[in-house]
């Protein structure tokens, strides 16, 4: 038996035992997700100017890492959801579509690791925030272990190509403000 399939078993065999915790997972799995979408919000309605770059970049990353290699992985490499072939605890409604890697994950990782570059403190939280999403969806049934790995590679990885691009353009930009002067 893969180490894929014991640590979904695990963890999702835990589902269905209490209604505490199995309302819990599906609050973390569908709506925390919006709590981070207001924290950055919340950053600009604090200082536009100042974190308006970081919301950004965290963003443009995120599309990348949800919408661009996420979608292409999926388009190369078919997995089926863990309720496809298998008896599962299944608390959320999910279309049958492709899971290698998470989309969840791989978005909101990217976002974690630009918010982190920005601000240390901020970037834990969202961290250990885009951790129990990710994992709340292996405890409903929607996703395997090794899809929310690879949604945090490829999350990480998008935040890491978007901080990059972003330096590249703001060091261009500098360079021609600076050229006709």
């Amino acid at each position: 038996m893969s180490i894929d399939l014991c640590l979904f078993q695990y963890i999702n065999g835990l589902a269905g035992k209490s209604v505490c915790l199995d309302s819990l997972a599906i609050f973390f799995a569908e709506y925390l997700q919006y709590f981070l979408m207001a924290v950055l919000f919340f950053f600009l309605i604090k200082n536009f100017k100042k974190y308006l770059p970081m919301v950004i970049v965290g963003l443009s990353a995120s599309m990348l890492a949800r919408f661009g290699i996420a979608e292409m992985i999926r388009f190369f490499w078919h997995r089926a959801r863990p309720f496809v072939e298998n008896s599962v605890n299944l608390l959320l409604n999910h279309d049958n579509s492709y899971s290698f890697p998470s989309g969840h994950a791989a978005f909101f990782f990217a976002l974690s690791a630009v918010i982190y570059h920005y601000n240390k403190k901020t970037g834990i939280i969202f961290f250990v925030v885009s951790l129990l999403i990710s994992v709340s969806r292996v405890f409903c049934g929607v996703h395997w272990p090794l899809d929310i790995l690879g949604g945090i590679i490829v999350g990480i990885f998008s935040a890491w190509l978007a901080l990059l691009l972003g330096r590249r353009m703001s060091l261009a930009g500098r360079k021609d403000s600076l050229q006709q002067q």
